[in-house]
């Protein structure tokens, strides 16, 4: 069975000592709002996350050299070892889950998605930035009216006008918009053929903050995830060259299935954090239960204590067992299938929510005190129930492929 290798838990120290010595001292700060991006970028520093990506794209451009078309491209950590990726998430998950994914979102959604999909020239002017922590990324696919049926219902368009397109329309709950210099932006293209708009192709574009006609919302406020800022992002005849069309060729298919790659990536990453939280909260319980006395027993002698601490254990186990097939697919060249990663998604978020609510109640009074954290990691769970997907949504989809209409 894959696992971490020594090497790999040589890392994951490392990161624990950048993550108890900056994150903490810092998470009261930026879960009152403050802007967790300067973090972010010493983190980004400290392990040489900016050489990696310039390095792969060294290898591009020679690559490109030899006359081969631009190939996709992960760069930073991924392209180095997906379990790195793992580790770091899983890690940042452990004192901050909302930090965790600001981070992913502009490194791993927003960059990902031009290194994988981007020309060459377009991979160095725009994924660069963002995977060597210069720029903020942002992903854009939610609409007001379209969450789980972000396909069909996408109503942003993109008219194509003067050697380039006009973008109109607005998306919503975007991770890192109020602050991204960066947006991928995903629109439906509108030629005036009279087309219904739930069947024109979707294709992504890249925007930057400034271009006309391009606005965004102050950050939400959100029940959790308050180290990770969310906002709207609002597209009002917003005018762009033909080179900001990522991957420079219309294609009937190519937005939407660049789209579900990064979904399919999003939920296959998601037990990292999920593990990150649940090991953490685990911890905390514990320790707490092995200390708190009541009728002259510590509470980790009842039994109905002991029932939670067990449950918790047990998600634990699973969760990181679906972490580790995956990373052990992603050693071999595989994937998870559309059905195992949600159905990994579905039990990872649920394991997640419980487990951190199961604290809450371990510690009683203090559990529901700011001061000890397992309220922050409730409520930061809750939205991995939410986000890339609801529950029903993973549910709905692992039926389909039972039943072969997938």
């Amino acid at each position: 069975m894959y696992g971490f290798s020594e090497e790999h838990e040589m890392v994951r120290k490392v990161v624990r000592r950048w993550t108890v010595s900056k994150l903490e001292p810092k998470l009261d700060a930026i879960e009152a709002g403050e802007p967790p991006y300067e973090l972010m970028r010493d983190f980004a520093r400290t392990f040489g996350i900016p050489d990696l990506a310039r390095r792969a794209l060294e290898k591009l451009e020679e690559h490109a050299k030899d006359g081969a078309p631009a190939a996709p491209a992960k760069g930073g950590l991924s392209a180095a070892d997906p379990a790195l990726a793992a580790i770091v998430s899983l890690e940042l998950s452990r004192v901050s889950p909302g930090f965790a994914l600001a981070f992913g979102a502009s490194a791993g959604l927003a960059g990902g998605a031009i290194m994988g999909k981007g020309t060459l020239e377009q991979k160095r002017r725009w994924g660069l930035p963002i995977l060597t922590w210069d720029k903020i990324g942002a992903w854009g696919m939610t609409e007001p009216g379209a969450g789980s049926d972000a396909f069909r219902s996408m109503r942003t368009v993109a008219v194509p006008k003067d050697g380039g397109y006009v973008l109109s329309g607005q998306k919503t709950f975007i991770t890192n918009a109020p602050y991204a210099d960066t947006f991928v932006i995903y629109a439906k293209i509108d030629r005036g053929d009279g087309a219904s708009i739930a069947d024109r192709p979707i294709q992504p574009f890249v925007l930057e903050r400034g271009d006309a006609g391009l606005t965004t919302s102050k950050p939400m406020r959100k029940m959790g995830m308050h180290s990770s800022p969310t906002g709207e992002v609002f597209l009002g005849d917003c005018f762009v060259p033909a080179d900001r069309l990522l991957g420079m060729r219309e294609k009937d298919v190519i937005g939407r299935d660049s789209g579900k790659d990064v979904f399919h990536s999003e939920r296959t990453g998601l037990p990292s954090m999920a593990v990150g939280i649940i090991e953490r909260c685990l911890e905390l319980a514990l320790d707490y239960a092995k200390q708190r006395v009541t009728w002259g027993k510590k509470i980790a002698e009842y039994q109905l204590v002991q029932e939670k601490l067990a449950r918790m254990f047990m998600h634990l186990e699973n969760c990181r067992n679906l972490m580790f097939k995956q990373l052990g697919l992603a050693a071999a060249g595989k994937t998870m299938t559309a059905a195992e990663a949600s159905a990994a998604k579905l039990y990872c978020a649920r394991a997640a929510t419980e487990v951190a609510l199961d604290a809450v109640q371990v510690l009683g009074g203090n559990g529901y005190m700011q001061e000890y954290r397992v309220e922050m990691f409730a409520r930061d769970a809750k939205l991995l129930q939410i986000g890339g997907g609801t529950d029903e949504i993973q549910i709905l989809n692992i039926a389909r492929h039972l039943i072969g209409d997938a």
